[in-house]
Formats: structure tokens, C-alpha cells, sequence
């Protein structure tokens, strides 16, 4: 099972860690607009919390000027939720004029494992950040996506090893018209991914996302059925890269998409990380790399499990 790894970039800008307070004195920070500022509560050697971190920030960097935000570990994740972080962001957005990057999460599994990183309810931040126009979050568990609107959004990505099913429809449901690349780990149901097909058939359609670009559904346990679904998408015509990969994604899921509309236009096809057979993994290459686009066809850790007379199948990221 693989696991996302730190942010090294928001905004097109490289993420840098602010340091402790055991290394402030020591550590020369970048100009505030030059990176994507990491603030965390992770060292073991401080009993500093995130919130007094975040304020420690705002005395030591011109927050004016700031661009990028990514918010890391937090003290007991894996039972405390991020509303006091979401607080703290609220109540200086006057002092952050020129924030257009933010992501909540940004921790890797030896700080809180994803399926245990406890999440809120995102919608304030949105909302209270109408020029943000990137927007990223990790881990499911408690997470809250209400349907909304936001106008500059161009890119969203929510990654976890299992999405509540009523998040996936808040973020279907949702108007952003400005969106350009929309990536949704969806999981498994052992980790609370419910989702069905046709929570997503609202963003398969396209009507509220006119200017996507770039579509991820992937990670799930569900992904043949998506990739039927999207055989027949309107919004897939649009798309310049579309990503299946992670999930369980087998023949079944492989032949719809060569049995659908043209896929021809795409630049990249991802569908690293599945369990298609090798004729089929040949007949891909032949129709759609011969035609120029990009195939990412790596099995990766996609291993089968033989289990009291049954095959198990996983996504790449659960726990």
C-alpha cells in the first residue's frame, strides 16, 4: 500500500517549514511570497500547539504578502479535528490579502495514517477565502464538503482512504466555474468510502464545471463502475487528463472505457495501479498510445490476495 507524501509544492511555489521554536533562532526564513509556508505542530521536543505555531508565524513573516499555506500535523489528529486551525485562518483573513494556496492535512503516515487524520467541516474556509484559487485537504473521516460556490477555485483535490459519500455530493453539487483540475481520492467502504456511481455523475456531467480540465476519480474500490460511467461522460470530451488510477480497476472497467467515446483527444490517461489483464493492457497501448496519448499503465502495488477461496483486491491508499 502506498501513501501521499508531503506537499513540495502549492501555488507553484516550494513548500518550506516553518521552523520550531527550537530552530527559529537558527533558521533564515525565505522572503514571505518566495514559498508555500508549512505550519505544523509536530515536534516532539515542543509542546507548542498548531494555533500557537500559526500565531508565532504571523509575527515572524509579512502575512500581507503571503501566497500559499499548508497546514501539517496538528497535536492528536487521529482525534482532534481542525476546527480551532479554521478558526485561527478566519480570524486574520484581513491580514492575508494575497493567499491563494491553502491545504489542510498535510501529514505524512508516520504523523497520523490518512483513514485516521480527523477532518471538519471545510465549507468556512471556502467561503471565508473568496480568492483562494487552490484548495486541497486530506483524510476522510469526519470531513464535511457542503455544496457551494466559489468563483476563482481553479484547482481542488481531496485526498483520503475513504470519502463520505454525502462529501463526494457536496462537492458534485457544488458551482465553480472557475475550476480546472478536480482530484477526488474516493477509497474504500473499510474506511468509510461510500460513495456510489451516481454521487459523481453530477461532475461526469459537466454542467457546473465548464472549465475543467484535468478530472481524478480514482482510489476506489468502485472504480470499474466509474470507468463505465465515464465512457458515455460529457465532461470527459473537455478533458485534457483524465486519472482512473489506485483503485480496483479490472477488465470489465478497461473494456468500457475502449468500448466508449474516444478517448483519443486526452493527453495523459492514468491508470496506474490496476488489475487488467495483459491482452487488454495491449489493446489500451495499441488504441490510445498509438494515437498519441499518454498511458500510464503501471501495475505498481496492485497485488491480488488469494483468501478462503476468494480474490481480494485493494485500492492503493486505505488506511
Amino acid at each position: 500500500m502506498s501513501y501521499p507524501r508531503h506537499l513540495t509544492e502549492s501555488c507553484g511555489l516550494p513548500v518550506f517549514d516553518f521552523p520550531t521554536p527550537e530552530d527559529a533562532e537558527t533558521t533564515r526564513l525565505p522572503a514571505a511570497d518566495a514559498v508555500a509556508w508549512r505550519i505544523s505542530s509536530d515536534s516532539y521536543d515542543s509542546e507548542e500547539s498548531w494555533t500557537e505555531a500559526f500565531a508565532r508565524f504571523g509575527t515572524a513573516v509579512d502575512t500581507t504578502r503571503v501566497r500559499a499555506i499548508v497546514v501539517g500535523s496538528w497535536e492528536e489528529a487521529y482525534e482532534s479535528g481542525p476546527e480551532e486551525i479554521i478558526s485561527a485562518l478566519l480570524e486574520v483573513r484581513p491580514r492575508l490579502p494575497a493567499l491563494r494556496g491553502l491545504f489542510l492535512g498535510d501529514m505524512e503516515s508516520e504523523q497520523c495514517e490518512i483513514s485516521w487524520i480527523t477532518q471538519g467541516d471545510v465549507g468556512p474556509l471556502l467561503d471565508g477565502f473568496p480568492e483562494l484559487e487552490e484548495f486541497g485537504v486530506r483524510g476522510g473521516s469526519g470531513l464535511v464538503f457542503p455544496a457551494l460556490t466559489h468563483h476563482r477555485l481553479r484547482s481542488l483535490t481531496v485526498e483520503t482512504g475513504g470519502m463520505p459519500a454525502e462529501a463526494v455530493r457536496g462537492v458534485a453539487a457544488s458551482d465553480l466555474p472557475a475550476l480546472e483540475h478536480l482530484d477526488l481520492w474516493l477509497g474504500t467502504s473499510n474506511y468509510g468510502g461510500d460513495a456510489a456511481v451516481t454521487d459523481v455523475a453530477p461532475i461526469l456531467d459537466g454542467d457546473r464545471l465548464p472549465r475543467l480540465r484535468h478530472l481524478g476519480l480514482r482510489n476506489s474500490d468502485i472504480q470499474d463502475e466509474i470507468a463505465a460511467a465515464a465512457a458515455a461522460a460529457p465532461v470527459v470530451a473537455r478533458l485534457e487528463t483524465f486519472d482512473l488510477s489506485m483503485g480496483v480497476l479490472t477488465d470489465q472497467g478497461g473494456a468500457a472505457l475502449l468500448a466508449g467515446q474516444p478517448l483519443t483527444h486526452l493527453n495523459k490517461l492514468d491508470l496506474h495501479h490496476n488489475y487488467l489483464g495483459a491482452p487488454l493492457r495491449e489493446r489500451l497501448q495499441e488504441v490510445l498510445g498509438g494515437a498519441g496519448v499518454t498511458l500510464d499503465l503501471d501495475r505498481g502495488r496492485a497485488d491480488e490476495d488469494e483468501y478462503d477461496g476468494r480474490t481480494w483486491r485493494y485500492v492503493a491508499v486505505g488506511e
